[in-house]
């Protein structure tokens, strides 16, 4: 299984996720910016299995990237065991 890791010291919004999750994935079609794509991305195009972990988030940023937390933990729930989500 690989592990990705997002640093969100280095995302300060989320243009800047979406540009960082499509460099990591090496997505030949970058996801637009909106959850209804990234939820069709990673439940139908990404590969698995694979570890996801959003790592130095600030209370403020858990607020601000809440949808993205919702998203993946869903996700992780969607795909039984071929995605696990971590918050470091």
């Amino acid at each position: 299984m690989g592990k990705v890791s997002f640093d969100f010291k280095q995302i300060p919004d989320l243009p800047a996720f979406y540009r960082d999750f499509g460099r990591q994935f090496a997505l030949a079609q970058p996801c637009d910016a909106n959850l209804d794509e990234l939820w069709h991305t990673v439940t139908k195009r990404m590969p698995l299995p694979v570890e996801i972990e959003f790592i130095h988030l600030s209370t403020s940023q858990k607020r601000r990237f809440g949808a993205l937390i919702l998203l993946f933990d869903e996700a992780e729930e969607e795909l039984d065991g071929r995605l696990h989500f971590n918050l470091r």
